[in-house]
Parts: C-alpha cells; structure tokens; sequence
C-alpha cells in the first residue's frame, strides 16, 4: 500500500500514514490535501505542537542526469524514485545567444563593445552546472518538506579521469597531458597516416572531424576527432561514424567525461553547503551486491541512507515540478489559448454577437478583456469590444461572457 505524507497544522513533517487513515482523516474535515503529487495532506485539528516522529535518514545518489534518493527509518523505506536532470542547458544558451546576436545586428543603432561588466565571481559555476547542483539541492528541500528528516548522506564519487582513458598512465605523464608537444592538426594527421580515415585518400586536403557530431552530443576531446577529405565529411553529414558504416573508428570515440567533471565540481560543494554526511561509490556497490539489489539509482541511494533488512516501497516519479509557468502547465484550447487563464474564455474562430451582429473573434488582449473580431463577411473590425457585452453561439455552449 502506497504512503500518505502527513504535515501537521504548522506544515511540519510528520510520519507518513496509510491511505485508509488518510481517508477516515479527510472524510471527518480533519485533513485537507496539500498536494496529489506524491499525495500530501495537513492535519487541521491536532492541538498538539510537538508531535513524536521517528528519526528518518535521506539517502542520495547524485549524478549528472538521474539523481536516486531514497529515504528510510528503522523499520521501513518511505520514499524512493529518480529525478531525471535537464541536459538541454548548454544548447539553450547557445539558441539564446545567436537571437541576441542576430537582433543587434539588424536592429540596434552602433553600440561599442562593452567586456567590464563580464567578470566572472568567484566561486562562479557554468549554467549548466549550476542547474544540476540546485536541482539536487530542490530535490531535498522538497523531501524535508514532507518527512521529518533529521540525517543526509550523498554519495561523492572521485573519477580520475585520465586514468579512465589511459589506464597505464602514471607518474609524470598526468602532467604532459595527452597532447605534449603537439598540436592537435598534427596529432591526428600522425595518428591516421596522414589519410582519410574513410576512404583512404592521401595527397588531397584533409580536414577535422568528429566522429560522433557535436549536434549528436559529442565533444571536442581528441579521442572523438579523426581525419577525413572533404568529399567523405560533406557525405558523412551528421551521422556518426557507425552510421556512416565505420564501426571501428566509432569505438575509438571514448564515453564523454562530462558526468565525471560535473561528480569532480559539484561532490564537495553539495556536502559543504548542506552540512551533511557523505560516502563513496565502491561502498556502496559492495553493500548493494551483499544484499543481491538490482543496479538501478534509487537501490543506490537505499544502500547510501543504510538500508539493510527494511521493507521497501514502490518509486514513485519525479516530484520536483519545473517553474510555475502558467502558459506551459495550463491546459490549451484552440490556438494555445489558454482555458485556465479566464473563467470564460474565448478562442480565435469563436463566434459571437454583438448588438445584434454576429461577428468572429480574431484575437483576445489585455489578458482577455478585450476581443478583437471582424464581421463574419470580412469587411468590418472593432479592436476594443469588451468581452463582457459579447455573447458566445458558435463553436461550443452559448454562454454569457
């Protein structure tokens, strides 16, 4: 049976109950619903202001696109699920910019370039960065909202990342890096022979290449590089090598590091900033192996809070909600009007009468006040009709607006 989370009157966590309970509770007015996602409600009678609540431990697998967590007292897990991360930032930034940039070039009058105002702050993290570490840092506040957690434990994984490539290096080769005495151009022109790596073509003008495209996610490390003609990399287009039918230079193009430089910037400022325990990833897939636990995050993160023998719930989904958008959350009418936003709303093709008149809504302004529409021959437009002396025939129920 699914938990009910219960708050007391303040809006303090309290232990979760069950649904039958909960149901006796709203039934006699003694609860009302907070919220349906997961199931919330807040006792509205209790006198008592310090109800007794057992200690909870939150478990987190922090990662750079699912987050586990899962939280757990001494008898039983009351929570568990993913929290699925936006990989998206980057490219939303980089689509923002060209507008801005594309805008001032066709509208704004000569502006000289301005730089002082572009000092990054310390301790500044890239967007999309920052992101992923408030998400992490929502996600508990969300948790803290309806169980009495009272300890955090998160999970910090140490990568060495040239290690993961090369796993011979050692000693002075982590400080010569992988390209010492090279640049890159001639770097892959040594590495494949100073030939297409796709056809084989020597003595014609060679060019960079990524082996899985930078629009396909791939990165600009040189491990995803090759050396191609220009005929192969216009025909190559934007698939991957794979898909272009080179499967072994496709293995050549190693996993992107991106997950291991987002656990190396952000593990120790989430325990800094929350002031909480932490453990390490081989522990806890020693301890997750003991207890014969399938792979998965939110089984990490049961693992990571000190689960060992106690009963486990259902995951539920992500219960962290994006911003309070009302033009995306809302639901839509004809034409992306939005239905929530007025209690009568009108959409453009609506038909209406007006003294007398019948006439086609064109548009809707000035948060649906006033309605824009023309004669249903065409020929006549009024622009300031308030939508209160309209009345709706066309295209659904006559109602009075």
């Amino acid at each position: 049976m699914e938990k009910v989370y219960v708050q007391d009157k303040n809006g303090k966590p309290l232990d979760p109950t069950n649904q039958a309970r909960a149901r006796k509770l709203l039934d006699k007015d003694r609860a009302e619903v907070v919220q349906r996602e997961p199931f919330t409600i807040k006792i509205v009678d209790r006198k008592k202001e310090n109800s007794y609540t057992r200690d909870v431990t939150l478990g987190i697998d922090a990662g750079y696109k699912k987050v586990g967590f899962s939280a757990v007292n001494e008898d039983e897990e009351l929570i568990n699920g993913v929290l699925e991360l936006r990989t998206d930032i980057s490219k939303k930034l980089e689509q923002r910019a060209s507008y801005r940039r594309n805008r001032r070039h066709r509208n704004t009058r000569y502006r000289q370039p301005r730089f002082d105002n572009r000092k990054k702050e310390k301790g500044w993290l890239a967007p999309s960065i920052k992101h992923k570490m408030n998400s992490h840092i929502r996600l508990i506040d969300k948790l803290k909202e309806i169980l009495p957690i009272t300890k955090i434990i998160i999970e910090v994984a140490k990568f060495d990342q040239q290690k993961i490539q090369n796993p011979e290096i050692s000693g002075v080769e982590y400080q010569k890096g992988t390209l010492q005495g090279y640049n890159i151009r001639n770097y892959l022109l040594e590495k494949y022979d100073y030939q297409c790596v796709y056809c084989g073509k020597k003595d014609t003008p060679l060019e960079i290449e990524h082996i899985v495209p930078k629009s396909r996610g791939g990165s600009n490390r040189v491990s995803n590089l090759a050396i191609s003609c220009v005929d192969c990399n216009q025909r190559k287009d934007n698939q991957t090598a794979e898909e272009f039918g080179f499967p072994k230079i496709q293995e050549q193009a190693k996993e992107p590091l991106k997950s291991t430089a987002f656990m190396n910037i952000v593990r120790w400022k989430l325990v800094n900033e929350l002031n909480c325990g932490y453990t390490f990833g081989h522990i806890t897939k020693k301890n997750r192996i003991e207890q014969s636990l399938e792979k998965t995050h939110y089984n990490d993160a049961f693992i990571i809070a000190g689960g060992k023998d106690q009963k486990k719930c259902r995951p539920i989904n992500t219960i962290i909600n994006r911003r309070n958008n009302r033009s995306v959350q809302t639901n839509r009418k004809r034409y992306g009007v939005s239905i929530r936003r007025h209690k009568y709303p009108l959409s453009p093709g609506d038909l209406v009468k007006y003294k007398g008149g019948s006439f086609k809504v064109k548009g809707m302004f000035n948060y649906g006040k006033w309605v824009r529409m023309e004669n249903v021959d065409g020929d006549t437009v009024n622009s300031n009709v308030k939508k209160t002396e309209l009345m709706k025939y066309g295209k659904g129920l006559c109602f009075a607006c």
